[in-house]
């Protein structure tokens, strides 16, 4: 869910900017802020690595990820990801994104937000003990770096950067309800709020499908949002060799049914499919009409996009493929 993370905050603030009146280069930018603060939570995996420490070559590479994701258990999805922090972290985050001169007033309100800041490093050492405080620590460097970006590349103002970065933290958590244990909402306080995973399926193999659709969906929803905005026909940039995606439904019939907790082999195929197919170009395609002149005069945004859609296509056939060859002709 890393990608869909920033994906959805990037899809929904850039809409909601775009509804108000917003300028749309400004939309597409405060979006692309909000998707930057959602990716900050997730910073605290970086303590993982420490897993992959105790990993011995040896024992292969699905060894490899069960390490990094036993070791994250005790303080993923916690002290980052909480409602709480979010709450005020932002406002903290804001004031590194004031622009002008260093006045008594800019300089007061940055050591406000750099004590807010330390504040949340204090709790978070005081409630669960050093590897909480350097996940918090990590979570409140990556953020101020994010609004000192902000500030240097963008003219927006430190309260939008503030509205960004409150959507972009809160609305990270919800992105984890189908694919692991809750996040602590309230920390550091105790919430019994949507305390279990929100099962879309007894069938687990069905249930990661359904996971799996939810990311895809908030990716598309992303990329409709970038056509809408920069004037863009979607379709066209859809190469007709996604369609070849379909073939993936005899992996149903030829593998290990995934599941969450054994999904690498499922996820990794599925996306090797996607990126085969967007990577491959066709020039005798005739879809497009036009198209190809225009990325040949702009690669960096027609032709990349043009990659992207075929690629999310390609992987949405085969999702589908693989779950309707699941469903109905998977043996029991």
């Amino acid at each position: 869910m890393f990608i869909g993370h920033a994906l959805l905050a990037f899809a929904l603030a850039a809409l909601v900017a775009d509804w108000r009146g917003w300028e749309r280069r400004e939309a597409l930018l405060v979006g692309a802020i909000a998707g930057a603060f959602a990716t900050i939570p997730d910073i605290d995996v970086t303590y993982a690595l420490v897993g992959l420490l105790e990993w011995q070559a040896a024992d292969g590479a699905l060894a490899a990820s069960t390490a990094f994701w036993d070791a994250s258990r005790g303080v993923h999805r916690s002290v980052t990801h909480s409602l709480v922090v979010g709450a005020v972290a932002a406002p903290a985050f804001g004031a590194f994104a004031i622009r002008g001169p260093h006045s008594g007033r800019v300089r007061l309100v940055r050591s406000v937000g750099a004590g807010l800041l330390v504040l949340l490093v204090a709790v978070a050492f005081l409630e669960g003990g050093p590897v909480a405080a350097f996940v918090m620590a990590l979570f409140t460097v990556s953020g101020v770096l994010v609004a000192i970006g902000a500030a240097r590349v963008t003219t927006l103002s430190a309260s939008t950067v503030v509205l960004a970065a409150l959507w972009g933290l809160w609305s990270h958590p919800w992105g984890d309800l189908a694919t692991g244990s809750p996040p602590e909402w309230l920390y550091p306080f105790e919430s019994t709020l949507l305390s279990t995973r929100v099962v879309l399926h007894a069938d687990p193999t069905l249930h990661l499908l359904g996971a799996f659709a939810i990311e895809l969906a908030a990716i598309w929803l992303a990329l409709v949002t970038i056509c809408r905005l920069t004037d863009r026909s979607l379709p066209a940039f859809v190469d007709r060799r996604a369609a070849v995606g379909a073939a993936y439904g005899v992996a149903a019939l030829a593998v290990t049914p995934p599941t969450l907790e054994v999904s690498y082999h499922f996820v990794f195929s599925i996306l090797g499919v996607g990126l085969l197919c967007g990577a491959v170009r066709d020039p005798t395609s005739p879809i497009r009409p036009g198209l190809r002149s225009r990325i040949r005069s702009r690669p960096s945004i027609d032709s990349t996009l043009e990659i992207a859609l075929t690629a999310v296509t390609a992987v949405t056939v085969a999702l589908a493929a693989y779950a309707v060859v699941y469903l109905f002709a998977a043996p029991a």
